[in-house]
C-alpha cells in the first residue's frame, strides 16, 4: 500500500481505543481534547505509524475499515448495524455482479456494504422517498467509495411498487415490509433472495405469512448478538456492555411457482404437524 496522502481519510486510535476520523490536508492541524496533531506528521507516513499530540497523547493512524466509516459517519436516521450487515451479505448471498434492490437509503450504511459486495460490475438500486436523505447518504457513500456510477437512486416509495424486473436480491427495511412482498415477488428472478429487517416479532410474523402466501420458500429468521471480550493481562472477561437485539433478519427465496399443498393418501390436504421443541430448555421457556 502507498503511504498516507493528502485527501485521504485516516483513523486515529489512542491507547484507550478512542477513535477519531481525519481527512488529511497539507498544513492542516487536527484539534481534539488530547491536543493537536499536524497533518504533515501523517502525510507520507506508512499506515500504522504512531504519532504524539501536543499534549503527549499517543495515537496510531490507520486507513479506516468500512465498519469504522459506518460507525463514525454523520447520521440522520437509524442505521443497520455492522453486526447485522455481515449476516445480510452472507445469508442473502450478495455476490459480485449482482443487481440488488434496497428499500430506503437512510444514512447509507447498508448501501455502503452492498456496493462493496456487488463490485463495479453489479448494481444497487434504491427507492427513497426523502430527497434530503438521498443527498446526505450519497455524501456518506462517496466519502468512502468515491464516485459510484453503479448506485441508482430513485425518489419514490417502495410501497407503490417496484418497476425493475429480474432482480437478484431484494432487501426491505420498512415499517411494514409485508406490504411490499407482492411487488418484491414480481421483481425478483426465480431463486432470488429477499431479506427483511424488522425490529419486532409481530412484524416478523406478518412478513413470514406474506412470504408464504406469495411464492417464497426456504424461509429463515434469526437475530445476531455482539459481545466483545476484554483481554488485559490475566483478566479475560466479557465486556460490561454488549450490543443485544437490534432487529430480526428474515431471508427467503423466490420459487419458480407457488408450492402445491401436501396431500395425504386420500387426496385430502395434509396438516403439517407442529415442530417439537429442540431442547427441554426451549420447552420450559415456552419457545417451542
Amino acid at each position: 500500500m502507498p503511504p498516507l496522502s493528502p485527501g485521504e481519510t485516516v483513523l486515529l486510535v489512542d491507547r484507550r481505543d478512542k477513535r477519531y476520523v481525519v481527512r488529511l490536508a497539507p498544513g492542516a492541524v487536527y484539534h481534539f481534547h488530547g491536543g493537536q496533531v499536524p497533518h504533515d506528521a501523517l502525510i507520507g507516513a506508512e499506515e500504522g505509524v504512531e504519532v504524539t499530540s501536543s499534549k503527549g497523547y499517543k495515537l496510531v493512524a490507520y486507513r479506516p475499515r468500512l465498519i469504522d466509516h459506518i460507525m463514525q459517519m454523520p447520521r440522520h436516521s437509524a442505521i443497520i448495524y455492522p453486526k447485522d450487515l455481515g449476516p445480510i451479505l452472507l445469508w442473502a448471498d450478495i455476490y459480485p455482479g449482482a443487481t440488488v434492490f434496497e428499500s430506503g437509503i437512510g444514512s447509507g450504511a447498508l448501501t455502503l456494504a452492498l456496493l462493496r459486495a456487488v463490485g463495479p460490475t453489479g448494481r444497487v438500486i434504491v427507492y427513497e422517498r426523502r430527497a434530503d436523505f438521498i443527498a446526505a447518504a450519497r455524501a456518506n457513500i462517496e466519502a468512502f467509495h468515491g464516485p459510484t456510477p453503479n448506485l441508482i437512486v430513485h425518489e419514490r416509495d417502495t410501497y407503490e411498487g417496484i418497476a425493475e424486473r429480474d432482480l437478484d436480491r431484494v432487501l426491505l427495511d420498512l415499517p411494514e415490509p409485508w406490504l411490499a412482498v407482492p411487488a418484491a415477488a414480481a421483481a425478483l428472478r426465480p431463486g432470488g433472495f429477499l431479506c427483511a429487517y424488522t425490529p419486532s416479532t409481530t412484524q416478523v410474523q406478518a412478513v413470514v405469512q406474506a412470504l408464504r402466501a406469495h411464492g417464497f420458500g426456504d424461509i429463515e429468521t434469526f437475530e445476531t448478538l455482539y459481545r466483545p471480550w476484554h483481554v488485559q493481562g490475566q483478566s479475560v472477561r466479557p465486556a460490561q456492555q454488549m450490543v443485544g437485539h437490534t432487529g430480526f433478519l428474515t431471508f427467503a427465496r423466490r420459487l419458480s411457482a407457488p408450492l402445491a399443498p401436501e396431500t395425504d393418501a386420500g387426496g385430502e390436504e395434509a396438516t403439517v404437524p407442529a415442530e417439537p421443541a429442540d431442547t427441554e430448555d426451549e420447552a420450559a421457556l415456552g419457545l417451542a
